[in-house]
């Protein structure tokens, strides 16, 4: 039985690639769970493949409207709105041309794991990503301490094996789980990314979520804030990209 703090330490210690190393020739195909996943676990990885003219692709798997859902000044509609520019201008900033951004429209919160729905959701994450040759489909870590996130990696598995395509994961509220968690046997191979100019303009498109990291929606006490503390844990990390089998 491995725990949260051996897992993590494993990874930390993977060695450094280049993009050459974990995309192997592929399209990067990310899958994140809400707006804002894709700066967090993949935001310099994505910077440093449109600037050397891989392209990459991002499929936003929900709306995102689930972070204040007590907000009398952005309902979940207005507030999908809201993050659906948000994420625009993030990847913008990371040099993606918004034609390779989709987004599925799944609610927040309420991604289907099993049956008929979440086969739908699936071929419809296939639809879009069609045009692109060679895949590389890259979502959350199973271990994602989230239920979208476990979903969506639920989802990227399916799709690799349909589309016989390679899949790695990445790690977005992974980093943060309490040491002697158990995550049950794993084995750790990937690759750790760094890459200075990269995460610069990773830096500056996570300030485009404003709904996320600022008191934008201020009506909801209940609502989601990624403070200053987990951001800057999250941002301190290299970015992992794991193998699956």
């Amino acid at each position: 039985m491995s725990i949260a703090r051996e897992v993590l330490r494993a990874i930390r210690a993977l060695p450094c690639g280049d993009i050459a190393d974990i995309l192997q020739g592929g399209t990067p195909i990310v899958l994140a769970p809400h707006p804002d996943d894709e700066v967090i676990g993949c935001g310099a990885l994505l910077a440093h493949a449109a600037l050397t003219g891989v392209n990459p692709v991002v499929v936003f798997a929900t709306d995102g409207s689930g972070s204040h859902p007590n907000s009398r000044a952005f309902p979940p509609d207005a507030l999908a709105a809201l993050r659906r520019r948000e994420a625009i201008t993030a990847t913008g900033l990371l040099g993606i041309d918004p034609a390779r951004v989709h987004f599925i429209g799944l609610r927040d919160a309420g991604t289907p794991g099993d049956g008929p729905p979440f086969n739908a959701a699936v071929d419809n994450v296939i639809r879009a990503i069609a045009p692109y040759t060679r895949p590389v489909i890259i979502a959350p870590w199973t271990h994602d301490p989230h239920r979208d996130h476990w979903v969506v990696s639920k989802m990227a598995k399916r799709m690799a094996r349909m589309l016989s395509a390679r899949h790695l994961s990445y790690l977005v509220w992974g980093w943060l789980l309490p040491d002697a968690h158990e995550l049950g046997p794993i084995e750790i191979a990937g690759w750790r990314f760094r890459q200075p100019d990269a995460t610069r303009r990773k830096r500056h498109a996570i300030q485009a979520y404003q709904s996320q990291i600022s008191g934008l929606v201020n009506d909801d006490p209940t609502g989601f804030r990624l403070d200053e503390r987990l951001l800057a844990a999250m941002l301190s990390e290299d970015e992992a990209f794991l193998l699956n089998p």
